[in-house]
């Protein structure tokens, strides 16, 4: 199978795995994967399946493409990458956050298109640890996914047919429980409506993502920063994000989504970005004892 290929010369600088962090699910995704000659990513477009190759080489990124979805990738590829992500109004006076932008240019908001995809990942977080949510979509992938066309050896995610009809049983034995499964075929069988959420604007796609019963805040602020290209969607309802953020802004930890909020005001319009940064530069705030359980974001 012949590969299609095309160059994207970059207007500002682009960390490939810094800007890709939401949409690769662990170092173990079947779907994505980052080695030495750059990132292997498979999945669906409106023309069908793809194996998409983003090899950095200075100030461009060639693109290889394998697959029915070939010239859609191709044509998605530079907002895949953030090539169009803009932050000329993005003057931040913190001095940490306008040090990490300093340190992290080329940590970008991608705009990756598959809102199904997306929605499917972040359902499967839900109430549980990244270890468990990572595991059940690598089994969800594996199992019920298909090899992707061309080289790298990649699943691509199920079918949204597939998804929808999926036994409930079957979820449940990789770790889904019946509310999860629920959104998880729910999403499959809206998944056309849902993939167009793309040509909405912003405030309108938010709005449609948090109609869907099973999504809240969470999970649509998630899809949102990587499907959609949001760069001011804030996560309501995570375990660790209020004290990280409000530690990294303020010096003190504090576990209320209010108080992130506050610490996020002088940031609106970009406090997704803000989160991206933070999160790129690794800051953390000291861990408490473990919770017993995460909190119900499903529906927050």
């Amino acid at each position: 199978m012949k590969a299609l290929e095309r160059t994207i010369v970059l207007p500002h600088r682009v960390d490939l795995e810094g800007t890709l962090r939401g949409i690769r699910r662990g170092r173990n995704d079947p779907s994505c994967q980052v080695a030495a000659d750059g990132v292997w990513r498979a999945t669906r477009t409106v023309d069908g399946p793809v194996t998409v190759h983003l090899h950095p080489d200075g100030d461009r990124v060639q693109v290889s493409a394998w697959g029915d979805g070939a010239e859609a990738a191709l044509d998605g590829a530079p907002d895949l990458i953030g090539a169009h992500d803009q932050d000329d109004d993005f003057h931040p006076d913190h001095p940490l956050v306008a040090k990490l932008h300093h340190d992290h240019p080329g940590v970008r908001v991608p705009r990756s298109r598959a809102v199904v995809e997306a929605l499917v990942a972040n359902v499967l977080t839900q109430r549980v640890t990244s270890f468990e949510a990572r595991r059940s979509h690598r089994q969800l992938v594996t199992r019920w996914g298909e090899p992707a066309p061309g080289p790298g050896g990649l699943w691509l995610p199920p079918h949204p047919d597939v998804l929808a009809g999926i036994p409930h049983y079957d979820l449940h034995v990789i770790g889904v429980e019946r509310k999860r499964a629920d959104t998880v075929r729910r999403v499959g069988a809206n998944a056309r409506r849902l993939d167009q959420l793309t040509a909405l604007a912003l405030p309108h796609a938010r709005e449609r993502l948090l109609a869907i019963p099973g999504v809240g805040p969470w999970t649509a602020a998630n899809v949102a920063l990587v499907a959609l290209g949001d760069p001011d969607a804030v996560p309501i309802g995570d375990v660790h994000l209020p004290r990280d953020l409000t530690y990294a802004l303020t010096g003190t930890a504090i576990d209320d989504d209010e108080a992130m909020l506050d610490a996020l005001a002088p940031f609106a319009g970009h406090r997704g970005r803000v989160i991206r940064l933070i999160e790129a530069a690794g800051i953390h705030a000291p861990r408490r004892a473990p919770r017993y359980a995460p909190r119900d974001i499903s529906t927050s």
